[in-house]
Protein backbone atom coordinates (compact mmCIF):
# COMPACT_ATOMS: atom_id res chain seq x y z
CA UNK A 1 0.00 0.00 0.00
CA UNK A 2 1.87 2.80 -1.22
CA UNK A 3 -0.25 5.71 -3.07
CA UNK A 4 -2.65 7.62 -1.35
CA UNK A 5 -5.07 10.06 -2.69
CA UNK A 6 -6.68 13.02 -0.38
CA UNK A 7 -9.83 14.67 -1.82
CA UNK A 8 -10.06 18.51 -1.22
CA UNK A 9 -7.34 20.85 0.50
CA UNK A 10 -8.86 22.57 3.00
CA UNK A 11 -7.74 22.34 6.62
CA UNK A 12 -8.34 19.16 7.45
CA UNK A 13 -7.45 17.48 3.62
CA UNK A 14 -3.77 19.27 4.16
CA UNK A 15 -3.66 18.08 7.56
CA UNK A 16 -4.28 14.45 5.85
CA UNK A 17 -2.19 14.95 3.54
CA UNK A 18 1.12 15.95 5.80
CA UNK A 19 0.44 13.17 7.91
CA UNK A 20 0.39 10.65 4.89
CA UNK A 21 3.37 12.09 3.42
CA UNK A 22 5.02 11.88 6.78
CA UNK A 23 4.11 7.98 7.47
CA UNK A 24 5.19 6.96 3.90
CA UNK A 25 2.61 7.68 1.55
CA UNK A 26 3.12 8.78 -2.08
CA UNK A 27 0.65 11.17 -1.63
CA UNK A 28 -1.64 13.86 -3.72
CA UNK A 29 -3.80 16.21 -2.27
CA UNK A 30 -6.71 17.12 -5.11
CA UNK A 31 -8.45 20.32 -5.24
CA UNK A 32 -10.78 21.64 -7.69
CA UNK A 33 -9.29 25.41 -7.49
CA UNK A 34 -5.28 25.41 -7.95
CA UNK A 35 -5.75 28.82 -5.82
CA UNK A 36 -6.64 26.11 -2.59
CA UNK A 37 -3.53 24.16 -3.62
CA UNK A 38 -1.20 27.05 -3.96
CA UNK A 39 -2.44 27.95 -0.16
CA UNK A 40 -2.39 24.79 1.11
CA UNK A 41 1.26 23.87 -0.11
CA UNK A 42 2.05 27.19 1.90
CA UNK A 43 1.23 26.04 4.75
CA UNK A 44 2.00 22.80 4.53
CA UNK A 45 5.83 23.54 4.01
CA UNK A 46 5.45 25.44 6.62
CA UNK A 47 4.43 22.83 9.38
CA UNK A 48 6.99 20.94 7.62
CA UNK A 49 9.69 23.02 8.92
CA UNK A 50 7.87 24.08 11.97
CA UNK A 51 8.58 20.12 12.34
CA UNK A 52 11.97 20.17 11.55
CA UNK A 53 12.15 23.25 14.42
CA UNK A 54 10.79 21.26 17.29
CA UNK A 55 12.54 18.21 16.89
CA UNK A 56 10.08 16.33 15.81
CA UNK A 57 11.18 15.52 12.33
CA UNK A 58 14.87 15.57 11.39
CA UNK A 59 15.55 17.80 7.96
CA UNK A 60 16.39 14.46 5.78
CA UNK A 61 12.81 13.27 6.91
CA UNK A 62 10.88 16.73 5.90
CA UNK A 63 13.07 16.78 2.99
CA UNK A 64 11.78 13.05 2.22
CA UNK A 65 8.09 13.58 3.10
CA UNK A 66 7.68 16.66 1.14
CA UNK A 67 9.17 15.13 -1.94
CA UNK A 68 6.51 12.30 -1.80
CA UNK A 69 3.18 14.96 -1.57
CA UNK A 70 2.18 16.32 -4.99
CA UNK A 71 -0.42 18.19 -5.25
CA UNK A 72 -3.39 18.04 -8.75
CA UNK A 73 -7.00 19.45 -10.13
CA UNK A 74 -7.42 16.42 -11.84
CA UNK A 75 -9.06 13.85 -9.66
CA UNK A 76 -9.78 11.24 -11.84
CA UNK A 77 -6.36 11.10 -12.85
CA UNK A 78 -5.01 11.59 -9.39
CA UNK A 79 -7.01 8.68 -7.95
CA UNK A 80 -6.44 6.20 -11.10
CA UNK A 81 -3.72 4.16 -9.13
CA UNK A 82 -4.44 4.65 -5.69
CA UNK A 83 -4.28 2.14 -3.08
CA UNK A 84 -6.63 4.65 -0.47
CA UNK A 85 -8.62 7.77 -1.71
CA UNK A 86 -9.59 9.84 1.73
CA UNK A 87 -12.37 12.12 0.73
CA UNK A 88 -12.13 15.51 3.28
CA UNK A 89 -14.74 18.20 1.16
CA UNK A 90 -17.31 20.31 3.55
CA UNK A 91 -19.79 18.22 5.39
CA UNK A 92 -22.92 18.39 2.64
CA UNK A 93 -24.49 15.52 1.08
CA UNK A 94 -24.27 16.49 -2.64
CA UNK A 95 -20.72 17.55 -2.55
CA UNK A 96 -19.84 13.80 -1.48
CA UNK A 97 -22.46 12.57 -3.19
CA UNK A 98 -20.32 13.92 -6.54
CA UNK A 99 -16.99 13.34 -4.98
CA UNK A 100 -17.57 9.35 -4.24
CA UNK A 101 -19.35 9.06 -7.87
CA UNK A 102 -16.69 10.40 -10.01
CA UNK A 103 -13.69 8.37 -7.96
CA UNK A 104 -15.48 5.54 -7.79
CA UNK A 105 -15.83 5.44 -11.75
CA UNK A 106 -11.78 6.35 -12.01
CA UNK A 107 -10.06 4.30 -9.43
CA UNK A 108 -9.03 0.82 -9.64
CA UNK A 109 -11.28 -1.81 -8.04
CA UNK A 110 -8.73 -2.51 -5.57
CA UNK A 111 -8.95 0.79 -4.06
CA UNK A 112 -10.46 1.49 -0.61
CA UNK A 113 -12.83 4.57 0.32
CA UNK A 114 -12.34 7.10 3.12
CA UNK A 115 -14.71 9.42 4.30
CA UNK A 116 -12.79 11.86 6.65
CA UNK A 117 -16.65 12.99 7.83
CA UNK A 118 -17.46 13.75 12.30
CA UNK A 119 -21.56 13.15 11.67
CA UNK A 120 -22.29 11.87 8.68
CA UNK A 121 -23.52 7.92 7.31
CA UNK A 122 -20.66 6.46 6.23
CA UNK A 123 -23.47 3.98 4.52
CA UNK A 124 -25.35 6.38 3.09
CA UNK A 125 -22.03 7.81 1.27
CA UNK A 126 -21.16 4.18 0.13
CA UNK A 127 -24.26 3.92 -1.56
CA UNK A 128 -22.73 6.55 -4.41
CA UNK A 129 -20.70 3.89 -4.98
CA UNK A 130 -20.28 0.40 -6.53
CA UNK A 131 -18.54 -1.00 -3.48
CA UNK A 132 -19.94 0.04 -0.60
CA UNK A 133 -17.83 -2.91 1.26
CA UNK A 134 -14.82 -0.72 0.62
CA UNK A 135 -16.61 2.47 2.01
CA UNK A 136 -15.32 3.21 5.53
CA UNK A 137 -15.43 6.43 7.72
CA UNK A 138 -11.86 7.70 8.83
CA UNK A 139 -12.30 11.23 11.42
CA UNK A 140 -9.38 12.77 11.70
CA UNK A 141 -9.45 15.82 14.12
CA UNK A 142 -8.18 19.22 14.09
CA UNK A 143 -4.84 19.94 13.73
CA UNK A 144 -4.62 16.66 12.11
CA UNK A 145 -0.69 16.93 12.92
CA UNK A 146 -1.22 17.10 16.57
CA UNK A 147 -4.42 15.25 17.35
CA UNK A 148 -3.52 11.40 17.61
CA UNK A 149 -7.07 9.64 17.47
CA UNK A 150 -8.43 8.50 14.26
CA UNK A 151 -12.07 7.31 14.89
CA UNK A 152 -12.99 4.79 12.31
CA UNK A 153 -16.58 4.26 11.61
CA UNK A 154 -18.01 1.00 9.79
CA UNK A 155 -21.19 1.68 7.63
CA UNK A 156 -23.77 -1.37 7.42
CA UNK A 157 -21.65 -3.50 4.60
CA UNK A 158 -18.02 -2.22 5.52
CA UNK A 159 -16.37 -5.53 5.56
CA UNK A 160 -13.44 -6.62 7.54
CA UNK A 161 -10.85 -6.21 5.33
CA UNK A 162 -11.28 -2.56 4.54
CA UNK A 163 -11.74 -1.62 8.43
CA UNK A 164 -8.04 -3.54 8.88
CA UNK A 165 -7.02 -1.45 5.65
CA UNK A 166 -8.45 1.73 7.27
CA UNK A 167 -6.66 0.82 10.68
CA UNK A 168 -2.81 0.12 9.68
CA UNK A 169 -2.93 3.37 7.55
CA UNK A 170 -3.97 5.37 10.67
CA UNK A 171 -1.44 3.85 12.33
CA UNK A 172 1.49 4.48 9.56
CA UNK A 173 0.57 7.51 10.61
CA UNK A 174 1.38 7.54 13.88
CA UNK A 175 -2.53 7.61 14.91
CA UNK A 176 -4.39 6.18 17.81
CA UNK A 177 -7.50 4.55 16.63
CA UNK A 178 -11.04 3.48 17.37
CA UNK A 179 -13.70 1.17 15.96
CA UNK A 180 -16.96 1.62 16.24
CA UNK A 181 -20.45 1.00 14.12
CA UNK A 182 -21.98 3.53 12.65
CA UNK A 183 -24.55 6.07 14.55
CA UNK A 184 -24.65 9.57 14.02
CA UNK A 185 -22.32 11.86 15.39
CA UNK A 186 -20.27 8.64 16.24
CA UNK A 187 -18.87 9.10 19.97
CA UNK A 188 -16.85 12.31 19.77
CA UNK A 189 -18.87 14.39 17.60
CA UNK A 190 -21.51 13.53 19.46
CA UNK A 191 -20.10 15.13 22.79
CA UNK A 192 -17.70 17.49 21.27
CA UNK A 193 -21.06 19.25 19.74
CA UNK A 194 -23.16 19.21 22.87
CA UNK A 195 -20.10 20.84 25.38
CA UNK A 196 -20.21 23.47 22.53
CA UNK A 197 -23.55 24.57 22.04
CA UNK A 198 -24.24 24.22 25.87
CA UNK A 199 -21.12 27.24 26.05
CA UNK A 200 -22.83 29.18 23.70
CA UNK A 201 -26.28 28.77 25.56
CA UNK A 202 -24.19 29.45 28.68
CA UNK A 203 -22.96 33.08 26.79
CA UNK A 204 -26.03 33.36 25.45
CA UNK A 205 -27.50 33.46 28.90
CA UNK A 206 -24.36 35.86 30.71
CA UNK A 207 -23.35 33.45 32.66
CA UNK A 208 -19.76 34.62 32.12
CA UNK A 209 -17.14 35.51 29.14
CA UNK A 210 -15.75 33.46 26.46
CA UNK A 211 -12.42 33.70 28.18
CA UNK A 212 -14.03 32.51 31.54
CA UNK A 213 -16.04 29.74 30.05
CA UNK A 214 -13.07 28.39 28.42
CA UNK A 215 -10.93 28.80 31.19
CA UNK A 216 -13.30 27.06 33.09
CA UNK A 217 -13.78 24.12 31.13
CA UNK A 218 -10.09 24.22 30.51
CA UNK A 219 -8.58 24.06 34.03
CA UNK A 220 -11.72 22.21 35.67
CA UNK A 221 -12.71 19.38 33.13
CA UNK A 222 -8.79 18.90 32.15
CA UNK A 223 -9.27 19.96 28.02
CA UNK A 224 -6.86 21.04 26.03
CA UNK A 225 -9.11 23.32 24.75
CA UNK A 226 -11.85 25.61 25.84
CA UNK A 227 -15.41 24.99 23.50
CA UNK A 228 -15.07 28.52 21.65
CA UNK A 229 -11.50 28.10 21.11
CA UNK A 230 -12.62 24.75 19.47
CA UNK A 231 -15.44 26.05 17.86
CA UNK A 232 -13.48 29.20 16.32
CA UNK A 233 -10.43 26.57 14.91
CA UNK A 234 -12.83 24.46 13.38
CA UNK A 235 -15.17 26.88 11.90
CA UNK A 236 -18.52 28.04 14.07
CA UNK A 237 -20.47 27.42 10.71
CA UNK A 238 -18.91 23.88 10.64
CA UNK A 239 -20.02 23.45 14.23
CA UNK A 240 -23.38 24.77 13.05
CA UNK A 241 -23.76 21.98 10.63
CA UNK A 242 -22.79 19.52 12.63
CA UNK A 243 -25.89 20.35 15.49
CA UNK A 244 -28.20 20.95 12.46
CA UNK A 245 -27.45 17.07 11.63
CA UNK A 246 -27.67 16.25 15.06
CA UNK A 247 -30.72 17.35 15.82
CA UNK A 248 -32.66 16.09 12.68
CA UNK A 249 -31.25 12.73 13.52
CA UNK A 250 -31.23 12.68 17.49
CA UNK A 251 -33.49 15.22 18.72
CA UNK A 252 -34.07 18.64 20.77
CA UNK A 253 -30.90 18.07 22.98
CA UNK A 254 -28.72 19.20 20.01
CA UNK A 255 -30.88 22.28 19.03
CA UNK A 256 -28.35 24.71 17.97
CA UNK A 257 -27.85 27.98 20.64
CA UNK A 258 -29.81 30.68 18.47
CA UNK A 259 -26.31 32.93 19.29
CA UNK A 260 -24.55 30.25 17.25
CA UNK A 261 -26.94 30.68 14.31
CA UNK A 262 -26.32 34.53 14.90
CA UNK A 263 -22.75 34.44 14.78
CA UNK A 264 -22.77 32.20 11.76
CA UNK A 265 -25.40 34.66 9.84
CA UNK A 266 -23.01 37.50 10.48
CA UNK A 267 -20.22 35.96 9.06
CA UNK A 268 -17.92 35.53 12.40
CA UNK A 269 -17.14 32.16 11.31
CA UNK A 270 -13.84 31.67 13.37
CA UNK A 271 -9.92 32.15 12.47
CA UNK A 272 -10.83 31.76 8.82
CA UNK A 273 -12.99 34.47 8.93
CA UNK A 274 -11.08 36.65 11.34
CA UNK A 275 -13.28 36.75 14.06
CA UNK A 276 -15.61 34.79 15.50
CA UNK A 277 -16.52 34.22 18.97
CA UNK A 278 -13.01 35.97 19.35
CA UNK A 279 -11.12 38.75 17.40
CA UNK A 280 -8.43 37.30 14.93
CA UNK A 281 -7.51 40.79 13.57
CA UNK A 282 -5.85 42.30 16.29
Amino acid sequence: MDKLVVIGSGVMGRGIAYVSAVGGFQTTLVDVEQRQLDSAQGELTSIFQKGVDRGKLSKEESTDAQGRLSFSTDMAKAVESADLVIEAVPEKTEIKKAVFEKIDEYAQESCYFATNTSTMSPTEIASFTGRPKKVIAMHFFNPVHKMPLVEIVRGLETSDETTQFAENAAKRMGKETVVINEFPGFVTSRISALVGNEAFYMLQEGLGTPEEIDKAIKLGLNYPMGPFELGDLVGLDARLNNLKYLHEKLGEKYRPAPLLEKYVKAGRLGRKSGRGVYDYTK
